[in-house]
């Protein structure tokens, strides 16, 4: 008996410790959003005010003068397609794809009004919800998990339609947001990528001076940016690509490639060898038994992996700043958080308005991969 109480106090008092961290890790974020919804008076207040007046002066800050109809026409996709990715993960595959029609008129009506009414940005745009929308009919959802990656797909299209338009309609902190997601995704893709096949080759294969090339690749992540931002920044002004895209996503590209080889090949070696043997007994090639057989098992892997990545790019800001111009069109949001500040005043509601915003697309893609990156982690915790 007394062992079952104090397995039962001992139960009680992690919950409790358990609570209390989540309680001290969510409070800035609850800062952060009741900030954005306050006044300037009730903000420089000398006691907190946890009872004000909500406003969304702060948000109307960062939107254009004129904001476009075609805007609320996206919000509303979004929403939709948030919508249905709920459905899905709770495995209503079949009200989903009753759904699927009405998605699919609503998205090719759009994309035709987005052609339309502002051709200058928004052709690619049509041209993305044209593909899509076809990959959606030709690849009907069965499963509550195609589904998810159909509609979620969908979504963001939807999420960087909305900054396309608000760019182009003048917004500079989205300008600056649709650069983040642009630097942040296009980084991850290509260190997930190259960091997938470079951690297969050195999982099955025997390569003269491995562990050497292995912690020189780790040695690389041990590296401060502050250490290099000088003569990384000699060497983009001679090359041109100081204040490009391409030059940060090569950047993020490098930095994130040494973590990205070494968790992959974590997963990699995690895959029984006599799956690919039986694979290339059976004709296939070494590159189709990689995407046939490795490939699908480690997805958990791939999705763990760019989780960190993005998070990662995301929230870089060393050489984010130093490697873009004020104003230029390269800047991604962690620079012009801090443009808020000045000789006037710091003003806290817009940096908690672009904070929160800035926040959102990484916290709704964790959400998505929230169950390969549960699994992705514990990953091999358990030898066999």
């Amino acid at each position: 008996m007394a062992s079952k109480r104090q397995i039962g106090l001992g139960h009680y008092i992690i919950l409790i410790v358990i609570a209390i961290a989540v309680v001290v890790y969510l409070i800035p974020i609850y800062w952060i959003i009741v900030t954005s919804l306050k006044s300037p008076s009730d903000i420089v207040t000398k006691v907190p005010k946890f009872l004000f007046r909500v406003t969304w002066e702060n948000y109307h800050k960062l939107m254009p003068a004129e904001i476009p109809l075609i805007f609320y026409v996206f919000l509303v996709e979004s929403l939709i397609g948030i919508f249905l990715v709920c459905l899905s993960l709770k495995k209503d595959v079949v009200i989903v794809r009753s759904l699927i029609p009405v998605g699919c008129i609503v998205f090719v009506l759009t994309g035709f009004y987005a052609f339309v009414t502002t051709v200058n940005y928004n052709f690619l745009m049509l041209i993305v919800y044209a593909g899509a929308v076809y990959w959606l009919i030709r690849k009907t959802a069965t499963t509550a998990t195609q589904v998810l990656l159909i509609w979620g797909s969908l979504v963001a299209f939807s999420l960087v339609a909305v900054c396309v338009v608000l760019s182009g309609a003048g917004s500079k902190y989205f300008h600056q947001l649709l650069n983040s997601i642009i630097i942040g995704f296009g980084s991850t893709i290509l260190a997930v990528g190259l960091g997938t096949f470079s951690a297969y080759a050195f999982s099955r294969f025997e390569i003269l001076g491995k562990e050497d090339l292995l912690f020189f690749i780790l040695s690389t992540r041990m590296l401060p940016p502050v250490v290099v931002v000088i003569p990384v920044y000699l060497m983009y002004s001679k090359l041109g690509l100081r204040d490009t895209h391409l030059g940060l996503i090569l950047l993020y590209t490098t930095f994130n490639l040494s973590f990205a080889v070494w968790l992959m090949k974590g997963f990699i070696d995690e895959i029984p060898k006599e799956y690919e043997d039986a694979a290339l007994v059976d004709g296939y090639t070494r590159f189709q038994s990689f995407f046939k057989v490795v490939f699908p098992q480690s997805v958990t892997g791939i999705a763990a992996t760019a989780v960190f990545c993005l998070i990662t790019a995301w929230n870089e800001f060393a050489f984010a700043l130093v490697l873009t111009e004020v104003g230029g069109k390269a800047v991604t949001a962690p620079p012009s958080i801090t443009s808020a500040t000045g000789s006037g005043g710091v003003d806290w509601g817009m940096i908690a308005a672009k904070t929160f915003i800035f926040l959102l697309p990484v916290a709704v893609f964790t959400f998505l991969m929230r169950k390969h990156l549960l699994r992705g982690v514990t990953f091999g915790a358990v030898k066999r």
